[in-house]
Parts: structure tokens; sequence; C-alpha cells
């Protein structure tokens, strides 16, 4: 089990990053906090991979969404004002 009561086991890996970056992140959470932050980071790009997965997916069967279409849904989404107009 993990540290954090995740039952999915954590294991050590040893990865490159730039010494900035690196800077970025120990500035937001701390030395304490940087595997945290890498695994939220790693997990979010993991779900953006899969949604990608998923859209190409229904791209090869139903053809790509059209610029009409977009802007279709963000009307249904979001009304007729722009986010701008309601801040």
């Amino acid at each position: 089990m993990g540290d954090d009561g995740d039952p999915d086991p954590t294991v050590s890996v040893s990865v490159s990053l730039h010494a900035s970056v690196i800077a970025s992140v120990r500035e937001r959470v701390g030395k304490r906090g940087v595997s945290a932050y890498i695994e939220r980071a790693v997990r979010r790009q993991i779900e953006r991979d899969n949604l990608r997965e998923l859209i190409e997916a229904s791209e090869a069967i139903h053809g790509k969404i059209t610029e009409e279409e977009t802007q279709a849904a963000r009307q249904e989404l979001f009304g007729s004002g722009t986010r701008s107009e309601k801040a």
C-alpha cells in the first residue's frame, strides 16, 4: 500500500528534469512535496492522453469536429456570452 493509503504501491524511479523546473516545483511545494506534485502532474497528463485517444477514435468513426460544431457546443455549454464578459 502506498504512503497515502492508496492500495497501488509506490515505486521509486529516477527521472531527469531541468534544474529550473525542480526549483519551481520546490518553491510551490517544498522539498517533501515534490513526489506528490509530480505524481499529480503525470496523472493529469495520462488523463489528457486518454482523452486525446478517445477523441481520435471518435474522429476515425465520425470524422473531425468542424469549427461550427465546436462553436455550437460552446454556445450550448456557456451560452451566448464569452467568459470575459461574465467575469
